[in-house]
């Protein structure tokens, strides 16, 4: 594993060379995906065409298309899967599980019954729903944590204790959904699959607040992350406070969930499915939470285009196209479990 380190004054960073060239693989991969989600649809435009709309030549019309209908869409896209994805590695290296993702463990689940109190019982519109998203993923963590905890908080408790409360977070949504009125009920489960359809530019800055408050702390603490995965004795042998360390990043791994869910509604399995894409390609021990969350967008912005590719619109949602393939994913990841004698 080549390593290099990077000095600037009295701050000096440690970096995996082939983790670094595997984030901008995985960039360009996303960017060259983002401009092909773009150029299509019922007015189709090559991605030549797409890239001279964004240097201010492009087709007659296709500025209106590109930079106010279809630039927002995309840029949710990958700003959601960049959160999901480095919430999926934040979690998964806490809880030492490659199940302990927000979508299985109830955090992304209590984030969507708070969005679903801000719509059906208040009405709210897009920035109240987002901060009910907030609130609720911000409560399931307190109270996850809280029955976790035994002398601290370790990962197979979080877990089970995690999947439990989504079980009965899951039967408070469908209360909401029996109670609601036929148009509150429709706007909500159409939000609730995960969709980017006419997402604008509110969604996007929601998402951008979240990546700009949140992203610089994992980032900081991700070195914790790698110490807590050798055990408490350990890290706090290396002068990392274990408790403290969890908590700080359980909270920002939360707050990545809760925003991207209040942008476009609970997207299934990326999550999960980025951090493990991730580790193998990079072949890295850790956490791996830059290349996860390059690799989450990638795979909301590649589910993104297939809907509009399968349907010939953007009708269908993502959500359908991310459920379904990683449910595949899980029952492969559940076989190589079982086959390394892990479950």
């Amino acid at each position: 594993m080549r390593r290099g380190l990077l000095r600037t004054g009295h701050w000096s960073l440690r970096y995996d060379t082939r983790a670094l060239l595997v984030c901008l693989g995985i960039a360009v991969l996303a960017a060259c995906v983002t401009v092909l989600s773009i150029g299509t649809g019922t007015y189709q435009l090559s991605p030549v065409e797409v890239v001279r709309t964004f240097a201010g030549n492009g087709p007659p019309g296709a500025e209106f298309i590109v930079l106010d209908l279809r630039l927002p869409r995309a840029l949710v896209a990958l700003l959601v899967g960049f959160a999901m994805g480095m919430a999926g590695a934040v979690f998964q290296s806490l809880t030492r599980n490659p199940l302990g993702s927000p979508d299985i463990i109830g955090f992304g689940n209590g984030a969507s019954a708070g969005a679903l109190v801000a719509i059906i019982i208040l009405d709210a519109g897009a920035p109240q729903t987002a901060l009910g998203a907030v609130g609720g993923g911000f409560a399931t963590a307190a109270v996850v944590y809280l029955l976790a905890w035994k002398r601290g908080v370790h990962g197979y408790r979080l877990v089970l204790v995690g999947i439990g409360a989504s079980a009965v977070l899951g039967s408070a949504t469908s209360f909401l959904y029996v109670r609601a009125e036929i148009g509150k009920a429709a706007q909500a489960a159409s939000w609730m699959i995960g969709s980017l359809n006419a997402r604008d530019w509110n969604e996007v800055r929601i998402a951008a607040l979240g990546l700009v408050v949140l992203v610089p702390v994992v980032l900081f603490y991700g070195r914790r992350l790698t110490m807590l995965e050798m055990g408490d004795d350990t890290a706090a042998a290396l002068g990392v406070p274990p408790e403290r360390s969890r908590l700080l990043l359980l909270c920002a791994g939360t707050g990545l969930t809760a925003m991207a869910v209040a942008a476009c509604g609970p997207i299934p399995f990326v999550a999960m499915a980025a951090p493990q894409l991730a580790r193998r390609v990079t072949r890295a021990a850790g956490p791996n939470v830059l290349p996860a969350a390059w690799m989450g967008a990638l795979l909301v912005s590649a589910a993104d285009l297939a809907t509009q590719r399968v349907t010939g619109s953007a009708i269908l949602p993502v959500g359908v196209v991310t459920g379904v393939a990683g449910g595949i994913f899980l029952g492969w990841l559940l076989l190589r479990e079982r086959r390394d004698h892990r479950l």
